[in-house]
């Protein structure tokens, strides 16, 4: 009931009240603390563990980097997010030096979108790699769309330093597509596991969770992988080497995500039509020319 009303109330202050700041005036004036650490962090701290867990010291998972920084910027509240919050908060990453920014979030609706299409243009002229979240409602969002995206108010895109992802499962037969995620033969880029995915939580726990949300960061940690080795890429490679070594799904058919009836073949559900595969990500990255801006 506390997410719902977080959602759908028009009238909802609590913001306000915290932060001291209108999320309906774009002022450049400084908000926020640096708390991180609130009874809600478990979501941030699972999609940071997927990126980035200490690897090989014997104890829950291993991320998918393996010498990694994370930069913590808690933008997205229990309940939709504000245009205001996610426009700065890129900018804010951009600016202190982060070079991949993973968005497990999304709405449906982007009353301020002009700020974070501002904030997409911005991270693309620094050249850093947008991992988004399709999102988790069964939608076609080539139909529908999901915020934040990559089609700007103005008519153009930014699509070539943003990667869009589904979630997968681990079953490669009729459910691979997990029920839940939204899809898009034009919008979505590429599936990623997304079901039953097991991350560290707060207080060095463990938690196994479905969503795009886990998804988008194991495409990170790819991103991050392949930058490590060959740190000369341009955000626009990164996504180059993720999607053009994505393995293809072709000729298998799936439930469409949301039905039980309804099947499709899984290379129709994104633009690859296929799963990241992080091994051959990297082999097609050693044949490139770095081409990020000094």
């Amino acid at each position: 009931m506390a997410k719902l009303n977080n959602d759908v109330n028009p009238d909802l202050d609590a913001r306000k009240k915290i932060v001291g700041d209108d999320p309906n005036v774009q002022d450049g004036k400084p908000y926020g603390n640096n708390i991180l650490k609130l009874a809600d962090a478990s979501h941030g701290t699972g999609v940071a563990g997927l990126i980035g867990a200490k690897r090989n010291n014997g104890y829950g998972i291993d991320g998918v980097a393996d010498d990694v920084r994370i930069m913590s910027i808690k933008a997205v509240p229990n309940g939709d997010e504000y245009d205001k919050d996610i426009a700065n908060a890129i900018r804010y990453a951009v600016n202190n030096g982060a070079k991949v920014i993973n968005m497990s979030f999304g709405k449906k609706l982007s009353p301020h979108k002009a700020w974070v299409d501002d904030a997409f243009k911005y991270a693309a002229a620094k050249d850093v790699l947008l991992v988004q979240a399709s999102g988790n409602d069964n939608s076609d969002v080539d139909a529908k769309p999901e915020f934040p995206n990559a089609l700007f108010l103005d008519g153009t895109s930014g699509t070539d330093d943003v990667i869009s992802v589904g979630a997968s499962s681990a079953l490669l037969g009729d459910h691979l597509a997990a029920s839940f995620t939204n899809y898009g033969q034009k919008n979505v880029d590429v599936f990623a596991p997304g079901v039953k995915v097991t991350s560290i939580d707060m207080d060095a726990e463990f938690n196994t969770e479905d969503g795009t949300s886990f998804s988008a960061p194991i495409v990170t940690g790819i991103a991050a992988l392949i930058l490590e080795y060959y740190p000369d890429l341009s955000a626009k490679q990164l996504k180059q080497c993720i999607l053009a070594s994505a393995t293809p799904v072709t000729g298998t058919l799936v439930y469409k995500p949301g039905s039980t009836t309804e099947k499709v073949d899984f290379a129709t559900l994104s633009k690859t039509g296929g799963i990241v595969n992080a091994y051959k990500a990297l082999q097609f990255a050693s044949k490139l020319k770095g081409e990020r801006k000094k």
